[in-house]
């Protein structure tokens, strides 16, 4: 099942900057292969359910690795049955609105 995701991984216990938290799960993402864009307060990742949770899941142990005790993860999930949709095309739709 394909899934676009709105993750926002926020370690705690680190103290007040998280950048390079951010980065190495962003890094997760480039090793996973996951079409992924990174916004203000989280990234959206797109690809199969499958892939894109065990991503979620390397992502917390990189960061626990990094040396933060706590973790807390914010997702929204997204999936249709009736087509297929890319984050792209979600944007566009709005975007050819506005006009």
């Amino acid at each position: 099942m394909k899934v676009i995701v709105d993750l926002c991984v926020v370690p705690i216990g680190v103290g007040v900057s998280v950048s390079k938290y951010v980065a190495e799960c962003q890094k997760v993402l480039l090793e996973a292969g996951l079409e992924h864009q990174l916004h203000a307060y989280g990234t959206n990742i797109e690809g199969d359910w499958d892939d894109v949770f065990a991503a979620v899941k390397r992502c917390h142990e990189r960061v626990h690795a990094m040396g933060a005790p706590r973790i807390t993860t914010s997702i929204k999930v997204g999936t249709r049955t009736d087509r297929e949709q890319s984050m792209q095309q979600k944007i566009e739709s709005v975007s050819n609105r506005e006009t």
